[in-house]
């Protein structure tokens, strides 16, 4: 009796709505951590030390037939930011390491059938200093990465703006 008691108190049994006990899809890594459940308005995406963000997401995007979304997070992690130069057309990289996401934020849609993201944020290092921009590549560090998934039922495409030649997304 104490087990069951104790099960359901862990498992939340009864607590949670019914569409929130889909099973959750598990790690590569290891089939204790889940690497997402659904929600009411989505999912919900929790990283750990090493997962490539971008990479959870367009696969997330894929395997669940995502027509597009808006989404928020926060962590640890090794973020790359990217500045638009518009004479150039393309972005010029900068790397940090060891740093906190105070903020991310951004959407999914598609672009030539694969998932196409758009993603910006502010980390800060050790001294709280801050660096912010477009999100070329995240790798989740220490800790974890915490994110909130709000799907749409439209599927949004990404076109190319011929005025400036940056991708911008279509409604």
């Amino acid at each position: 009796m104490k087990k069951l008691l104790f099960l359901l108190i862990l498992g939340g049994l009864g607590s949670r709505p019914l569409h929130a006990q889909s099973k959750p899809v598990m790690s590569a890594t290891t089939s204790a951590s889940p690497k997402y459940i659904r929600t009411a308005t989505g999912f919900l995406m929790v990283l750990r030390q090493g997962d490539n963000v971008l990479q959870e997401l367009e696969q997330l995007a894929i395997r669940e037939k995502i027509p597009s979304a808006s989404l928020t997070g926060l962590g640890f992690r090794h973020p790359t930011f990217g500045f638009w130069n518009a004479q150039t057309k393309e972005y010029a990289p900068k790397s940090f390491s060891d740093t906190e996401m105070a903020s991310l934020t951004g959407s999914i849609a598609w672009k030539d059938g694969k998932p196409a993201l758009h993603l910006h944020g502010v980390a800060t290092d050790k001294n709280f200093t801050a660096y912010g921009g477009h999100l070329l590549a995240l790798e989740v560090g220490t800790g974890s990465m915490e994110l909130t998934i709000t799907t749409h039922p439209q599927r949004l495409e990404r076109l190319v703006d011929e005025r400036n030649g940056a991708t911008v997304l279509g409604l």
